[in-house]
């Protein structure tokens, strides 16, 4: 195969360049290849995108074999496979293409370059009272075994989560919660979103994570919980109807058995570090109304 051949060859031009004339640009261009691809595979291991890439490897091998054996039927169709590969993978990858992209523009360096400290926004007057109120539900919720899965925006929107359950906008209370979670009504299956210290919306659909090294002893709840976690950076509050252990989930990482003052930190971390676009806007809105009051 043509295209195969003209890639062997462009691999092997890389590598005769970084190794036989080295320079500091070749160990820059080392160093920043491998962490992409070390973070690929971090990506996409365990999903089912590595058996994708186990597929494109037996696809490579099975293509030099066709051409070192003159199989011209099986290269081929090994030639238009290949040819069309590259919309192939944007097709199958597409939720981790979209994961992906989601990291990057939740890196560190993409928050301190795009969300100076001074704007960020601050506990409430009432942040306290908030995370107490959410301590108290979920507490009582597993006393009682009720089922239960608060998910915590982040930076990363739910919008579209959002619009697929109840709107609910009302501030947080231990008595609301509780009841949106008693079995049998309305409201009780599904997530509720809790953004900028409001209850906004309750009844929503989360996709399953597909990780399967979860423990099976783990429900759709708790798979939820994780699912949301993996694509964005929302954090994730459960509380099992089974067992009433309190879990939460992060970066599609589930930790249980969370007692009352690691709930508080996380809490008051979650709300800490919650600040949106229009909290920034009106900041530098009232900042330029200050100026010009005083120029004036």
């Amino acid at each position: 195969m043509v295209q195969l051949r003209l890639f062997m060859n462009e691999i092997a031009a890389l590598f005769s360049s970084l190794f036989l004339r080295p320079d500091w640009r070749n160990f820059l261009d080392i160093a920043v290849t491998s962490i992409i691809i070390y973070n690929l595979i971090r990506l996409v291991v365990r999903t089912r995108a590595s058996a994708v890439f186990k597929g494109i490897a037996f696809v490579i091998v099975l293509a030099w074999l066709a051409e070192a054996f003159q199989l011209n039927a099986l290269n081929w169709v090994l030639k238009q496979v290949i040819n069309t590969g590259v919309i192939c993978l944007v097709v199958l990858f597409q939720p981790e293409l979209r994961k992906a992209l989601e990291h990057l523009g939740r890196s560190n360096l993409a928050r301190q370059v795009l969300t100076p400290s001074s704007l960020r926004r601050q506990h409430s007057p009432d942040t306290e009272k908030h995370i107490q109120e959410i301590i108290n539900a979920v507490q009582s919720m597993a006393r009682k075994r009720i089922g239960a899965l608060i998910v915590f925006e982040g930076k990363t929107g739910l919008k579209d989560i959002i619009e697929t359950g109840t709107i609910c906008d009302a501030a947080i209370s231990s008595a609301l919660i509780q009841n949106i979670f008693e079995p049998n009504t309305p409201l009780h299956d599904g997530a509720t979103i809790i953004k900028h210290e409001r209850i906004v919306a309750s009844a929503c659909f989360l996709q399953l994570s597909e990780d399967n090294s979860i423990s099976r002893d783990l429900g759709t709840r708790h798979r939820a919980a994780i699912g949301i976690t993996e694509t964005t950076d929302a954090i994730s509050l459960i509380v099992s109807e089974e067992t009433g252990i309190i879990s939460y989930a992060r970066g599609g990482k589930l930790t249980r058995y969370v007692d009352e003052n690691t709930l508080r930190t996380l809490l008051s971390e979650i709300f800490e570090n919650d600040y949106s676009a229009s909290d920034i806007f009106s900041e530098l809105r009232e900042r330029f109304t200050k100026r010009s009051e005083e120029d004036a």
